[in-house]
């Protein structure tokens, strides 16, 4: 059976893009404090967008998808599941929660592994919630022809019990020791769990979850703020390609995690990025400044198209109500092109298109 083991991270050596991606994340983190204790209002609305965000990025990865009005309620606890899907959904939303208010309290252990699994799976009327697998999950592929193609084979049932162990052991003595900054050590952990596959269903969302709670006991709790999951999901094809080139060689020991550790590392930082950005529109208008002023300084910084729901993200401060009069305002004085209708308007700064259709700022202007 495959052994864990994180001694030999040590003596490895790292690229210049991992290298970079710690040193920048550690600039980050350590101006999170100051975020939290001068923007607390901006914070705790970021909060709400990335729950629903989360929950929505994680589950979609997975094909379990509901109606965006839907999600909102269902993580709102404002209504209740009507299908399999939403059950599942639901299930995420409350492990998220968990990991997001007591991530202090769940040690990095099976036990507390499988616990989170049997929540995960709570509303659903699957009967292996909480239990390892009972039976082989090889990782398939579906060819041109239909035919299916094994990706990875996980380990045999028999031996997860004690490969989770030895992960979790493995992982507690290097954080202890401090083999390697816990920033590259956690997307180890996170690729031998993937490599392990201990559960019949629900292996990526946990590996996600899993994710969260390394990261958040580590000091990095970036993820309750900007999704994690939806950056994930915004790269899925680089996701499972970083997957691939890690896995190989896994059952011999000999894979070499360095692609996902990019991967991660690079989403990590892209969230870091993402919520200094949001907060800084609202922070560089001033405290006077009116919604307007706050939706302007968005727009400006945007190049291509937005939706309404984009600068709602960015905007953390300011209601729904707020963001369309703003939006409609910079439509009227030609600031912005409005495109299409409904929930599928979308904006663009109209210097951007002016070159390209001339007068449409003007048009659009009725629409």
């Amino acid at each position: 059976m495959r052994e864990f083991s994180y001694d030999s991270l040590k003596t490895r050596t790292w690229s210049n893009e991992i290298i970079s991606y710690v040193a920048q994340i550690h600039e980050y983190r350590g101006r999170q404090e100051l975020l939290l204790r001068q923007k607390p209002v901006a914070l705790d609305r970021l909060i709400e967008i990335a729950r629903i965000q989360s929950t929505e990025g994680s589950n979609g990865i997975e094909g379990i998808r509901t109606t965006a009005p839907r999600l909102r309620q269902l993580v709102a606890d404002k209504t209740t599941p009507r299908n399999r899907d939403e059950r599942e959904i639901l299930g995420y939303r409350n492990v998220l929660d968990l990991v997001h208010e007591s991530y202090e309290y769940i040690p990095v252990r099976p036990s507390y592994i499988l616990q989170l699994h049997r929540d995960l799976l709570r509303f659903t009327s699957f009967s292996f919630g909480g239990r390892f697998k009972s039976a082989p999950n090889e990782i398939d592929v579906v060819l041109g022809g239909g035919e299916r193609a094994a990706l990875f084979v996980p380990l045999a049932p028999h031996e997860v019990s004690d490969a989770m162990e030895g992960l979790c052991d493995a992982y507690d003595l290097a954080l202890r020791e401090g083999v390697v900054d816990p920033l590259i050590l956690i997307p180890c952990f996170v690729l031998d769990f993937l490599c392990i596959h201990p559960f019949e269903d629900g292996n990526g969302r946990m590996s996600r979850l899993l994710t969260l709670l390394l990261l958040y006991r580590a000091g990095y709790t970036v993820g309750r703020y900007v999704s994690i999951e939806k950056a994930i999901a915004n790269t899925k094809e680089a996701y499972y390609d970083a997957l691939a080139a890690a896995d190989a060689g896994w059952h011999e020991g000999e894979n070499d995690p360095k692609p996902f550790i990019e991967y991660m590392l690079g989403v990590v930082l892209s969230c870091y990025r993402d919520l200094e950005e949001r907060v800084s529109v609202v922070e560089a208008v001033g405290a006077r400044s009116t919604s307007y002023d706050v939706v302007l300084r968005y727009a400006q910084g945007v190049i291509g198209t937005f939706l309404k729901r984009d600068a709602l993200e960015a905007c953390p401060t300011l209601g729904s109500s707020s963001v369309e009069s703003a939006l409609k305002r910079l439509v009227d004085e030609g600031v912005l092109v409005r495109l299409g209708s409904g929930r599928s308007t979308r904006y663009v700064r109209s210097d951007a298109v002016k070159e390209e259709v001339g007068g449409l700022a003007h048009l659009a202007r009725g629409v």
